[in-house]
């Protein structure tokens, strides 16, 4: 493109810069910024690529694999979960006793709605189950609505590690009738199985949340996950009338008015 000093398409005109917005340069220079920070993604995987090694190679923890758990077909061993594989990763959803299907937790939904489909983990010898501490019959009422078909079980009553505390993404291994932790995670750790999340890191306004690191004018960020819950009219809220955004493309997701539970997670 050729340019003249008085031309505004000018490059390294400041006037071509937007308000609160990164410079406006011609592809060459973009890509040179591009390539710069796709060394840093590159060394980035190569130590996630250390991280998983050295995950592969954490200690194990054994337990009695026939502990009981239900699910659809009432009390079931935990080593049925495996499906007849060696390996099983499991989400364990949060749970709010009696609360109706808007007043489940929003942060859950987002990963198992991440997880609607184990095809690929099932090809490669990985089974996967949702756990939960609700009763079933709340917990079935819920994966009906939901429109999930992935297995989910009632860990209620049942210790760490197949039970214990929710929110977490943990993996165990399977030897024949002896079973055994391997690894678990929580936190930011599930964002892992967030394709959304992903995808918004890669975009130009990110996820919008407050504490993300952003150009001067960029727009304001909220508290985190604050899009994870919705009311009727697509507005992002916590408030009473909100419900997790999923819900909305469920038959029947009607405008609500209470979440039916006092408080809410974060």
């Amino acid at each position: 493109m050729t340019t003249t000093p008085d031309d505004p398409t000018t490059p390294d005109d400041p006037t071509t810069t937007l308000p609160g917005r990164p410079p406006i340069v011609d592809m060459a220079t973009w890509q040179a910024a591009r390539d710069e920070l796709l060394a840093r993604e590159k060394a980035h995987t190569r130590e996630g690529d250390a991280i998983a090694a050295a995950r592969r190679r954490l200690p194990m923890v054994e337990f009695d694999g026939t502990v009981e758990v239900v699910g659809p077909d009432g009390p079931v061993p935990f080593l049925d979960l495996f499906q007849g594989r060696d390996e099983l990763v499991v989400y364990k959803h949060m749970w709010y006793d009696g609360a109706p299907h808007q007043g489940q937790c929003e942060g859950c939904t987002t990963t198992a709605w991440h997880l609607k489909d184990s095809v690929y983990l099932n090809a490669r010898g990985v089974s996967f189950a949702i756990l939960t501490t609700g009763r079933w019959d709340e917990v079935a009422s819920y994966v009906e609505f939901m429109g999930y078909t992935q297995p989910w079980y009632s860990v209620r009553g049942v210790d760490e590690p197949v039970g214990g505390s929710m929110g977490y993404i943990t993996c165990f291994l399977r030897d024949g009738d002896r079973a055994f932790l391997t690894y678990s995670t929580t936190g930011r750790g599930n964002e892992r199985v967030n394709g959304s999340l992903g995808l918004l890191d890669m975009m130009p306004y990110g996820r919008g949340e407050a504490w993300e690191d952003n150009p001067v004018g960029w727009p304001e960020g909220r508290s985190p996950c604050w899009s994870w819950r919705s009311d009727a009219d697509g507005n992002a809220t916590w408030g009473p009338t909100s419900r997790p955004v999923p819900q909305w493309t469920r038959p029947g997701a009607t405008p609500v008015e209470t979440l039916g539970r006092h408080g809410h997670h974060h």
